[in-house]
């Protein structure tokens, strides 16, 4: 059975890990490497921003949450090829659309590189609708909210 734990210190290694393994096949489509491949996971560590996914004793998935004034922004989430398809990514949005109830936040919002078709199909599924596409640090993003039904639990 899995569970989700907010990241500590010894933690920086593997979630370094889950997001190059994540990431690595994006590499050759985009020509460079992916957004979340260069954030400073230490410094989001530190500041209470990750969470982790850990099944079997192996952290195998990690959700980046940011939470702002009027929305919870879903940084980044990203799970382990050899554990995807198993419902964790869907797993830790529920978590991260949790969090943003728990602190009375209505929206959601992500965004994606447009380049990866899969994930932008993957949001939609779940709700997400896409607001707008912008160029932004060199990256060609697709950005999506979710309203939540603050009703749930």
């Amino acid at each position: 059975m899995f569970h989700i734990r907010l990241a500590g210190s010894g933690d920086l290694a593997a979630v370094e890990a889950v997001v190059e393994a994540a990431y690595a096949r994006y590499i050759p489509r985009l020509g460079h490497k992916p957004g979340p491949m260069l954030e400073d996971y230490g410094a989001l560590i530190a500041g209470r921003d990750v969470h982790v996914l850990c099944d079997e004793g192996r952290i195998v998935g990690i959700l980046v949450l940011i939470p702002d004034k009027h929305a919870m922004l879903l940084d980044n989430v990203a799970v382990v090829p050899d554990r995807q398809g198993r419902g964790f990514g869907r797993a830790l949005i529920a978590f991260a659309e949790n969090a943003a109830r728990e602190r009375g936040l209505h929206t959601i919002r992500l965004y994606t590189n447009e380049a990866m078709t899969e994930n932008i199909s993957f949001y939609e599924g779940l709700g997400f609708v896409e607001t707008h596409r912008a160029e932004e640090k060199g990256f060609k993003r697709v950005y999506m909210t979710k309203l939540l039904d603050v009703a749930r639990p």
